[in-house]
């Protein structure tokens, strides 16, 4: 089980997706966990190191868990990500970790890993991704 945390942004009925320095595939921005902490400071955490923004974890809200296996994963991985919305402080910018961000519609789907592409189904199914 490869366990990671994703922060669901959507702004105009398109989600914020990011390009990791390296990778030719975008995923929600976010991570893995370090240690023993919650998903609340992965999440914080890994949104400051990779989009330079501080997340205010006071608004986060549990949005969905996804499971999927997927291409380039050891036979029978499966990555859990715990998707939660939250308010920012900052200006959405990608560090030296993240080659590209893009605002992605349902049209891109088949750009992001399966975990992602379940996130997208049901953002498209609540009608908050165009």
């Amino acid at each position: 089980m490869i366990d990671t945390v994703a922060w669901v942004r959507i702004e105009g009925g398109r989600i914020l997706c990011a390009r990791p320095r390296g990778k030719g595939v975008f995923y929600i921005p976010g991570g893995k966990r370090e240690g023993a902490e919650t998903d609340l400071q992965t999440l914080v955490r890994e949104i400051e190191e990779e989009l330079t923004v501080l997340l205010d974890p006071e608004t986060a809200v549990h949005t969905g868990t996804y499971e999927a296996g997927g291409p380039g994963l050891p036979d029978g991985a499966v990555v859990r990500m715990a998707c939660y919305t939250a308010e920012y402080r900052g200006e959405l910018l990608p560090s030296s970790e993240i080659e590209e961000m893009a605002w992605f519609s349902y049209a891109d789907r088949e750009r992001v890993p399966p975990v992602d592409q379940l996130l997208f189904d049901d953002l498209r199914a609540a009608g908050a991704l165009r």
